[in-house]
């Protein structure tokens, strides 16, 4: 990965559509930067265009005016193949619905994003993509198929499968959106530990319970940033923990009582 200290460096970003004689303007001169290290959740209803945004960074689309870079790459002004590569190389993506090839074992799935990679700079792809899963938790599930995980170790290998090229960015996109409130605070959790250990990671929600572990808000209304501000964030790790006891304590509450009744 490079050294250079930002990320991404986004400047006076435009995106318009246009739907017969109607110009929809998605993105309205977005400006801002992602350090690397940081954790940076952005927010937004509905038509508010993080979205777009999201688009624009993954390199999924092209702005209408304005610069995108990435590791001082201007990704706006590269070619599809080169754009390719960049989306392979330098950013790892998490999807809400995981995304996984059904037939495929967890080490496979991690793999994948290897067998495309043009600069071949990994040789060995089944090792890499080994310790990837033993990164998040799933060394121990290397051969089981998705339907043999749950949606929380589903996840999991998502987030292994971003994390095997060694990107510069994880972007992930409402990525506790099918799951429930526990494996959501475990996503979570493995979220913030991979961001100590220096993963940049850009997350997308609409959900404040999943933003207040970020360390940084960027909300967008209109297509433009409305706030932008760092936090504190609550540590997922020490929500698990205390969601664990009290679950195990109402647990026990209901033991005595079934006892009695029978």
């Amino acid at each position: 990965m490079s050294e250079t200290k930002e990320v991404i460096r986004v400047q006076q970003i435009r995106k318009t559509y246009e739907m017969g004689k109607t110009k929809v303007h998605a993105l309205q001169g977005v400006d801002f930067n992602v350090q690397r290290g940081e954790m940076v959740a952005i927010m937004g209803a509905s038509g508010s265009g993080k979205s777009t945004l999201m688009n624009i960074i993954g390199g999924l689309d092209y702005p209408t005016s304005g610069s995108y870079f990435l590791d001082d790459i201007e990704v706006n002004k590269l070619t599809k193949n080169q754009l390719a590569d960049i989306r392979n190389q330098k950013i790892g993506f998490v999807f809400q619905g995981f995304n996984l090839l059904a037939r495929t074992s967890a080490l496979e799935n991690t793999e994948l994003p290897l067998l495309y990679d043009r600069s071949k700079r990994v040789k060995k792809h089944s090792e890499a993509a080994r310790q990837s899963l033993e990164r998040v938790g799933l060394g121990d599930r290397v051969d089981h198929f998705p339907n043999e995980l749950s949606g929380g170790q589903q996840q999991r290998v998502a987030i292994a499968r971003a994390l095997v090229t060694n990107p510069s960015l994880v972007l992930a996109d409402e990525p506790t959106g099918n799951l429930d409130s526990k494996t959501t605070v475990e996503v979570m959790a493995l979220f913030q530990e991979l961001n100590e250990e220096g993963v940049t990671i850009l997350l997308v929600t609409h959900e404040d319970e999943v933003a207040r572990y970020a360390k940084r808000i960027v909300e967008l209304r209109d297509g433009k940033i409305i706030k932008d501000v760092p936090q504190t964030p609550d540590s997922a790790a020490k929500d698990l923990e205390e969601l664990l006891l009290r679950r195990s304590e109402e647990q026990g509450a209901k033991e005595p009582e079934t006892a009695q009744a029978d």
